[in-house]
């Protein structure tokens, strides 16, 4: 997976508590178990007027203009800034999927989801819990100044405001060892393949009987 370091980007600001999986990408588009191709889909049921299907071009959809995702001032962003309990629902990792194939790189809320937090690291996607009083500050100031960037610093784990304020966050250590270097479980796994390599090979000597055609 891609790796993280330092993202400055335009802050998109969804001002809903309780955003479910089911919302962010809807069920019909949960058969495909590739990763990506889901950006499109996003949000669908709130960033369109009309109803999506699978295999369905959204090129010429009618867009909802008043969905923050469709608004001018927004376009190109790459850092979300929700409110609470973000992620909620079913634990699909579609829905990581569909933020990472949009463009999303960061996710800041109160709080979130518990699968989806875990599932958010693992597709190279930061999500940081920031207190209410911090994320109603960057809410305010997104509202009032268009084209509202942030530079979040994982490295230094801090949050660069344009007049200069900083404001520090937290994660787990694991997550930002993970994060740093673009570590999946697989390529966890893939770290030791020199000793998994080993293993087998003395399995195939030991039990030979278990590797026979």
């Amino acid at each position: 997976m891609q790796s993280f370091s330092v993202e400055q980007g335009i802050v998109i600001p969804l001002d809903r508590p309780n955003v479910d999986t089911d919302a962010i990408i809807p069920k019909q588009f949960l058969k495909s178990i590739q990763r990506s191709g889901f950006g499109p889909n996003l949000f669908d049921e709130w960033r369109y007027l009309d109803l999506g299907e699978p295999g369905k071009s959204c090129q010429n959809r009618p867009l909802n203009p008043d969905f923050v995702l469709n608004q001018a001032r927004y376009q190109g962003g790459t850092i979300l800034l929700a409110r609470e309990n973000f992620g909620c629902g079913s634990s699909r990792e579609h829905a990581v999927w569909a933020l990472d194939d949009f463009g999303i790189r960061v996710v800041i809320a109160p709080s979130f989801a518990d699968i989806f937090f875990s599932n958010t690291s693992k597709n190279g996607i930061l999500a940081i819990k920031l207190d209410d009083n911090y994320v109603n500050e960057l809410f305010d100031a997104v509202e009032a100044e268009p084209g509202y960037q942030l530079t979040v610093d994982l490295p230094n784990q801090t949050i660069l405001m344009p007049n200069g304020n900083t404001i520090a966050f937290e994660i787990d250590p694991f997550k930002k060892h993970c994060l740093l270097n673009g570590l999946d479980d697989i390529g966890l796994t893939l770290q030791h393949a020199d000793e998994i390599n080993a293993y087998e090979q003395q399995r195939k000597q030991q039990s030979p009987w278990l590797f026979s055609a």
